[in-house]
């Protein structure tokens, strides 16, 4: 044999079964070529219909896989990179809609007005942004940066080694990153928000691929299920798997927004694009979760006592933290970043408990949570501040701001006090069957302490929650500074759909819950 000659064997790609994430990955290179050719007057109309197609053909190829699963059974895709399973497809559709949702909103326009920058390169409050503003520029590139992201929120689902993993965290991160600064009002703000996230994304970053080498030292391998079959093997390295297994879940534990790697959270959710926001808090973590799941449920079972102080305290953390900064906030976007926090924490007792009926409460928990959650954020984005001249501006995040707000848009603040009930998980709305099914799986799997924890820490926020629906219904407005503008009605058909889903799974959850059982099983 010649020794120059490689011995690299191409991995065979089953691309029928890579359809959803193709489909995706060529319509954000399209779009991108869209930004190119198109002529600007048609560039959003384009884009915005690229988009839409791109992510319900997604859903279909998902569908449409999920059905072949089910009969010829999981298996590994390019060479064992990528896990085609119930838990990755599902994760993968939850993905889809939520982003199909948070797309809706961010498309369309209040006032007249879309939500991001004319251009991104302007100094804020300099000639050349003004001079772009009244020109009417569109910064269309937030659709193929939107696209990117969803690609690496599909990938990062299904990602079956460490190295995978990583580069989807990356693709997903980056778009993200930009997209935080591009809010087209109180631009210091939103760029503040980007730097934050950037460099405190970075920085976890590192701790991940820091967890990627040692695990890999450790087992010789980057496939989490050669990981897992190493552990019972090898004797006298407890220490460097178990090192490497907190690094690299304190690298999901940053996109999760869980305690103490949560700082960023309230200043990016406050400064980004309102739907940006939406988007990152329902979508970032749907993936990451599943991430998690995929993580802990295959390489940890064999060390689960060794890595329960840890997570019980993330988890304890995070509950804590988040509904007590919760109940002192005063901004609305800061207060349902807090409360993310909180539930971030409520998740983790799914993850935590090592039941297979955990896989399933998260991923239900997961569903309600991003309903109600791209719904929020956009009813937040209509209610606008209003100047004494009647020109309509920023966002009215005070919460003062919202008193009254029952009387002059009833229909808004009913939407409104619907997800705020299901962040509270009261009965009747999606939250409450997701705390419900996360709560009973971390009570089967020995974890009933940390439900006692959660029990409290949900009662103690459904004050912060109450507290603006008594604002909206029950206080006389302080003045005429606070309106609520319309979109052009792709925001209002996603929020509806957002309030009909929120309902439905609250009243008849069981076929959801049947997927969500069905969907409790990795390729290990």
């Amino acid at each position: 044999m010649n020794p120059l000659q490689s011995t690299f064997v191409a991995p065979h790609i089953d691309w029928a079964a890579l359809a959803p994430i193709v489909i995706v990955f060529a319509a954000a290179v399209a779009s991108v070529l869209v930004e190119a050719f198109v002529p600007r007057a048609h560039r959003r109309l384009a884009q915005v219909g690229l988009s839409v197609v791109a992510m319900g053909a997604a859903l279909v190829a998902v569908v449409w896989r999920w059905t072949e699963v089910s009969i010829q059974g999981p298996q590994e895709l390019v060479a064992g990179a990528i896990h085609e399973d119930p838990a990755g497809l599902f994760g993968q559709g939850l993905v889809l809609v939520m982003s199909f949702l948070a797309l809706l909103i961010l498309a369309d326009k209040v006032g007249g007005e879309d939500f991001f920058a004319p251009t991104a390169a302007a100094i804020p409050g300099s000639q050349y942004e003004e001079q772009a503003r009244r020109a009417g520029l569109v910064q269309t590139e937030v659709y193929p940066l939107t696209l990117f992201a969803v690609l690496g929120l599909m990938v990062f689902t299904v990602a079956a080694d460490l190295l995978t993993m990583f580069i989807a965290l990356e693709v997903l991160s980056l778009p993200l990153y930009l997209l935080s600064g591009l809010a087209r009002r109180r631009r210091l703000v939103s760029q503040e928000a980007s730097l934050k996230y950037f460099l405190l994304g970075a920085f976890s970053s590192a701790f991940f691929l820091m967890g990627l080498a040692l695990l890999y030292g450790y087992s010789g391998s980057i496939r989490l299920s050669e990981i897992a079959t190493a552990v019972p093997q090898m004797v006298g390295m407890d220490g460097l798997l178990l090192a490497g297994s907190v690094l690299v879940l304190i690298g999901l534990l940053f996109k999760v927004a869980a305690v103490p790697f949560h700082s960023w959270t309230p200043d990016v959710y406050q400064g980004a694009p309102t739907p940006i926001t939406g988007f990152m808090a329902a979508g970032v973590k749907i993936a990451a979760f599943g991430a998690i799941l995929r993580f802990v449920y295959v390489v940890t079972p064999g060390i689960q006592w060794d890595l329960a102080p840890f997570l019980w305290t993330i988890a304890i953390l995070t509950m804590i933290v988040g509904t007590v900064l919760a109940l002192v906030q005063t901004d609305m976007k800061r207060i349902l970043a807090y409360s993310a926090i909180a539930h971030a924490g409520f998740v983790l007792l799914g993850v935590i408990s090592l039941e297979q009926s955990g896989i399933g409460a998260v991923l239900f928990y997961l569903l309600a949570y991003g309903l109600a959650t791209v719904g929020a954020f956009g009813l937040v984005a209509m209610v606008r501040n209003r100047n004494a001249d009647g020109t309509v501006t920023s966002e009215a995040g005070h919460l003062s701001q919202w008193a009254g707000l029952g009387r002059r848009s009833p229909l808004l603040a009913l939407a409104m006090t619907l997800f705020l009930l299901s962040f509270a998980g009261i009965p009747l709305t999606s939250g409450f069957i997701g705390k419900f099914t996360v709560f009973s799986s971390a009570i089967d799997g020995g974890a009933w302490p940390l439900v006692v924890v959660a029990i409290i820490a949900s009662a103690a926020s459904a004050f912060f929650y109450i507290r603006i629906i008594v604002l909206m219904f029950f206080t006389e407005p302080a003045g005429e500074h606070t309106t609520v503008v319309a979109p052009e009605g792709m925001a209002q058909v996603a929020i509806a759909v957002c309030a009909i889903g929120t309902v439905a799974l609250g009243i008849v959850p069981q076929g959801v819950l049947d997927l969500t059982a069905q969907a409790s099983k990795f390729l290990l």
